[in-house]
């Protein structure tokens, strides 16, 4: 499979380039960025092609995997889909639901693929954890904490105008719910919703089989404070979330395999386009409720 790049920015450079640069199964085909410049030092980083044209990299290869913010990622998405190119996309596929809603309808309409990177969901233990409580099942009600501390230290995504923009909820909320949804089924209505300190936000969800969860996000917490957490009790007891030693990496390793898997067999990917969709549907819920709230 041929696959191109969309994006130049730290996550392509850490995780997107690296792990299709190494693929023994993936030509990297080329890197198309916003900036020219930018594209070209990571093409030439990893010996490939830089493209100032993005169609005419749609047309030269079978996927794209992409590394913009969200609300450029859509537009893109979609464009690719109807180029005939299947998409390897990131959490949150979209900021609002016409965003994302356009990408899924594009890739149907096209019969092209589509898997979307929750990193969570493509790590080998933390996958195997979530499957082993969804076949279970009893539980009653579910607990996610994702609280990060991203502007006391130096990472690379501090300075990410899109995350400054929207928050914890659009950043670290996919990744809480892409763990919650599969055990606890999908979300009925999303009974309440607060902020706390900084860009924190607590939500509480009601989930179709009658169990609840909540919520606590966070990009703005003491750095002492953070960390992930997921606890699922029923009748089968507590369980956590095991803690994973694999980076993102490997897991997105994992995720150009799901796209090649599911480009062979025509199948939906658990962690499709329309999954992410869904995702996009719970966190504009929330937020209208904060809005609503005058939080």
């Amino acid at each position: 499979m041929r696959i191109g790049l969309l994006g130049t920015g730290p996550w392509a450079h850490m995780v997107h380039a690296p792990a299709l640069s190494a693929h023994a199964e993936v030509d990297f085909a080329g890197v198309w960025g916003r900036r020219p410049d930018a594209a070209k030092e990571l093409a030439d980083l990893h010996g490939t092609q830089a493209y100032d044209d993005v169609d005419a990299l749609f047309a030269d290869v079978d996927a794209v995997a992409v590394a913009l913010p969200p609300d450029v990622q859509a537009a893109l998405a979609a464009r690719a889909a109807r180029a005939g190119c299947h998409l390897l996309l990131d959490k949150p596929i979209a900021t609002t639901v016409e965003q994302g809603r356009a990408v899924v309808e594009a890739a149907g309409e096209a019969g092209v693929a589509s898997v979307v990177f929750f990193t969570t969901r493509f790590r080998s233990d933390s996958e195997a954890w979530i499957t082993e409580q969804a076949r279970a099942g009893g539980w009653f009600t579910g607990r996610a904490q994702w609280l990060g501390s991203l502007y006391t230290g130096d990472s690379p995504f501090a300075a990410s105008p899109w995350r400054r923009e929207k928050g914890a909820l659009w950043d670290v909320g996919p990744h809480a719910l892409s763990v919650l949804l599969p055990v606890l089924g999908d979300v009925r209505h999303v009974a309440a919703a607060a902020h706390g300190p900084g860009d924190t936000v607590h939500a509480v969800l009601q989930h179709v089989g009658g169990a609840s969860s909540t919520l606590t996000l966070s990009l703005t917490a003491p750095r002492a404070a953070a960390g992930a957490a997921v606890e699922f009790r029923g009748e089968n007891g507590v369980t956590l979330l095991p803690e994973s030693p694999e980076g993102p990496l490997p897991a997105f390793t994992r995720a150009i395999d799901a796209l090649r898997e599911a480009a062979r067999t025509r199948g939906p990917h658990p962690c499709d386009a329309a999954f992410a969709l869904r995702v996009t549907e719970i966190l504009a819920a929330t937020e209208a409720l904060l809005t609503a709230h005058g939080d």
